[in-house]
């Protein structure tokens, strides 16, 4: 999923000594999308090479995951085209280092063309062809499929510069471990899935830890002795398709509910963490430098999370009543702790030195000169198909199921893609 370059990465060769070449199809980023593109497109017969901005693959799996980082999905959603995971714990959770193994044995299981050190400076469209330039060569091509994700620049609201001096800031993207942030409390805003399992990575290693409560979800880890994803998969939720989401395309906008597959997977219910000793508080609003102000709605965010948690496992209860399936008594732990609402904090006396921003990122697609845009930036596409004949899109969160950007259905995706993209070459090669 890495991201090709924004415009300012324009050092290279200058545009007569670049080299030329052409190709059917060209994928750009070499990540699981890029991979399960180039994979199926090979399938179909048609030539196609990747693009890859940086040295290695999976280059945001390595460098922008802590250290103690795994996936939340069970290794049985690892489902790559013809790669299915191939490991002996299918229930448990790859961490960091067996997801890059994972993508390594796939490029290796069918040895994709990648050129690396490319980042894609201009994207354009001439007549038929596209045209791609990278700082030391120039590409043509019939197809382009962008498979950059939508983590491109990491997104710090404008307050952390009102902060005082002796605050050491770290976005989630850069968080690698406790003993890389100074001695002292340390507040993590955001609770999506980065914030929430980073404030309980800092919290076990016996850190201070403030955490700002935003309207996430959260979903229990298991459920009457399976892990949940399990029970949802055999419900059919990840076949859910945008157009019978109950929130239609407002699904795209979500957070992700918060869990961890860490030490073989388990709950993070905020509520408990408080009881133990974290500090919570309500949306951070804004700072003047001496004191952070908060908003009011921590009980209101701690109450939606258990809302929707509960509200997931009711869905499988009634499956489990609908089908008479015998499954275990429930074991889920509960809390109903409330922590005490601040909604103001003076900072030299809170003992906090050091921020994470769990905050999110911005797209940064300025470097495709075509009109394949929203008006808020994101890409217009319907599974992946733009309106510009010959550009796709894959690995987008929701481009067509909750997998499309996940190991589990990104395949399907990339299938789909290049049956589209065969019958364009075929239309192609018969136009001549």
């Amino acid at each position: 999923m890495n991201m090709a370059a924004t415009p300012s990465s324009t050092s290279g060769k200058s545009a007569a000594t670049k080299s030329r070449q052409h190709h059917s199809a060209i994928v750009i980023g070499a990540g699981q999308a890029g991979l399960s593109m180039s994979y199926c497109l090979s399938q179909q017969g048609i030539d196609n090479i990747i693009l890859e901005k940086s040295s290695q693959i999976a280059d945001n799996w390595r460098n922008q995951r802590w250290d103690t980082f795994c996936l939340v999905t069970p290794n049985w959603q690892c489902q790559l085209p013809g790669y299915p995971y191939q490991g002996d714990d299918p229930d448990g959770f790859m961490v960091k280092d067996e997801i890059v193994a994972y993508l390594e044995g796939y490029r290796a299981f069918f040895s994709p063309t990648i050129i690396f050190n490319s980042p894609v400076i201009s994207l354009t469209k001439n007549g038929e062809l596209f045209t791609l330039v990278t700082v030391d060569a120039i590409y043509t091509a019939d197809q382009v499929v962008i498979a950059c994700g939508s983590y491109h620049e990491p997104r710090v609201p404008a307050m952390a510069k009102k902060m005082p001096a002796h605050i050491a800031h770290v976005h989630s993207s850069f968080y690698k471990n406790p003993d890389q942030l100074p001695s002292g409390d340390v507040m993590v805003v955001g609770t999506g899935q980065s914030g929430c399992q980073i404030a309980e990575d800092l919290h076990l290693a016996g850190r201070k830890v403030h955490l700002c409560v935003g309207p996430a979800p959260r979903v229990n880890r298991r459920y009457r002795g399976r892990d949940v994803v399990n029970w949802l998969d055999d419900m059919g939720y990840y076949n859910t398709t945008l157009e019978t989401h109950p929130d239609g395309k407002n699904a795209v906008h979500s957070t992700n509910h918060y869990v961890t597959g860490r030490d073989g997977g388990r709950d993070l219910n905020l509520r408990i963490f408080a009881e133990q000793g974290m500090k919570l508080y309500g949306v951070l609003k804004d700072t003047d430098g001496k004191r952070l102000f908060f908003n009011d709605d921590l009980k209101q965010n701690l109450d939606y999370a258990d809302q929707v948690a509960e509200r997931i496992v009711k869905g499988i209860e009634d499956y489990i009543q609908r089908n008479n399936i015998n499954a275990p008594a429930d074991d889920n732990i509960r809390s109903s702790y409330l922590p005490e609402l601040v909604t103001e904090l003076e900072i030299e006396s809170s003992g906090i030195n050091s921020v994470v921003w769990s905050t999110g990122f911005n797209m940064r697609f300025e470097w495709i000169n075509l009109p394949v845009f929203e008006d808020n930036g994101h890409p217009k596409q319907n599974r992946g198909v733009t309106d510009v004949d010959g550009l796709y899109f894959i690995g987008l969160n929701w481009m067509h199921t909750w997998g499309s950007g996940r190991f589990y259905q990104v395949g399907r995706d990339a299938e789909y893609l290049s049956e589209v993209m065969v019958t364009v070459t075929h239309n192609l090669v018969g136009a001549i």
